[in-house]
Order: structure tokens, then C-alpha cells, then sequence
């Protein structure tokens, strides 16, 4: 009887997560609002960026990739810690941004890289002539993109750009680092806490699991079909 009170799947401690659930549902929430953030910034910045990197103008070429490669080779916690701690260091404390901010600035900035990479590949899909006789038509380079590419690039960008919204979601966890009061800081404080790390991290891994699972899905169903399409 000691050992199963004492054990780690004891139901016991199972009984205590779920008495204590509603400081999970608040970081889910947490977690949904960061994420919801983070992906409108990165969708816009993926967007101008990809756009750049199709772009002729070798300026806006090695903008785009400088922005691309500095961001995916380098590690999404070291960008936590320089903006959130860094920042204020610099500036004498006149720079502080709030946990939340600071999460859906850095992933945001973070996934736009790899979004860019994405919209690029899209874009690179539609036979070229297009852009060609949409310029030739006396449409902006601007127009042709909005109006002309990117309608017919989505049936190619939208199932790896659900791929990067779900390593989005489960990426925001890294704000745990700087005491974001998201699903894995709820999940580790409660634990040293309440020494139940098997129910606090396995709950956490679900809720997880509840956001990114059906985009998953969907992502997999939905280039399943393009294959198909492509196939006839």
C-alpha cells in the first residue's frame, strides 16, 4: 500500500492534478493567446519576407535572406533571454517588455523565418511566366503578388504552413524560461510543488497534444489531397 500511495501513478496524485485543473486551464489559455499572437506576426512578417525572396531586386533578395538564416540558426531560447533580459540591461531598464509581449515577439520573429521559407517555396511553384505577364499587364510587383501568386500558392503553402503553426504552438513552451504563465511553467511549478511531476507534465503533453493534434491532421489529409489532385 506504501509503495503504490508513494508511486508516481498513484491515483491519488492523479486525483490532486484534476483538483488543481483550473491552474492548467489558465495557462491553456495563456498558451492560446500567445500563440494566437505570435501567428499573426509571423504570417505577416512570412509573407513580406517570402515575397522579398521571389523578388528580382537582389537588395530585397539579401534582406530576406539575411533575415531567414539569422533567425533559423539561431536558438529560439537565446532570443528569449536577450529580449527579455537583454534588453533591459542595455537600456537601463527603460526597455521591459512583459512576458506575454516578449513570447509572441520572439516566435512570432521566429516562425516568420521559416513561414518566409515556405511562402517562398509557394510562390517559386507558380510557373513564372505569371508574374511576367501580370508586370507586362502594368500590375505592381505588389498587385501580382497579392492578386495573382499567392491565391494560387496556397494550395501548395497551406499544408507545411499548419506544420509550422503546430512547432509554433508547442514552441511558445519556451517561454517557460523567463516565468511565462503558460501550460509547461504551470505544469513545472506545480510539480516542484507538489513533487507530482508525472500528472503536471503528462497533463501538460496533453494539452499540448488537444491544440496541435487536429491541425496535424489536417495538415497530413490536406496534402494528402494535393497529391491526389496533382496525380490526375
Amino acid at each position: 500500500m506504501t509503495i503504490l500511495t508513494f508511486s508516481p501513478f498513484a491515483l491519488s496524485r492523479w486525483a490532486d492534478f484534476f483538483a488543481n485543473f483550473g491552474a492548467f486551464a489558465k495557462g491553456f489559455l495563456y498558451t492560446l493567446g500567445m500563440s494566437a499572437g505570435a501567428l499573426l506576426l509571423a504570417l505577416i512578417l512570412g509573407i513580406i519576407f517570402g515575397a522579398m525572396s521571389s523578388s528580382k531586386n537582389k537588395i530585397l533578395k539579401g534582406i530576406a535572406r539575411v533575415y531567414v538564416e539569422l533567425f533559423q540558426n539561431t536558438p529560439l531560447l537565446v532570443q528569449f533571454v536577450f529580449v527579455y533580459y537583454g534588453l533591459a540591461i542595455v537600456s537601463n531598464g527603460v526597455i521591459m517588455i512583459s512576458t506575454f509581449f516578449t513570447a509572441v515577439l520572439c516566435v512570432g520573429i521566429y516562425h516568420g523565418a521559416y513561414i518566409a521559407e515556405v511562402i517562398r517555396s509557394g510562390i517559386e511553384a507558380v510557373p513564372r511566366g505569371q508574374t511576367e505577364a501580370a508586370l507586362s499587364q502594368g500590375f505592381t510587383y505588389s498587385q501580382t503578388m497579392s492578386m495573382i501568386i499567392l491565391p494560387q500558392a496556397v494550395r501548395t503553402i497551406l499544408p507545411p504552413m499548419t506544420n509550422q503553426v503546430v512547432n509554433l504552438i508547442k514552441n511558445t513552451s519556451t517561454v517557460a524560461i523567463i516565468s511565462g504563465a503558460d501550460i509547461m511553467f504551470t505544469a513545472k511549478a506545480w510539480a516542484y510543488e507538489t513533487t507530482n511531476y508525472v500528472p503536471a507534465f503528462a497533463g501538460a503533453a496533453l494539452l499540448y497534444f488537444i491544440m496541435c493534434f487536429p491541425l496535424a491532421t489536417w495538415a497530413r489529409r490536406k496534402e494528402e489531397a494535393n497529391k491526389k489532385s496533382y496525380s490526375i
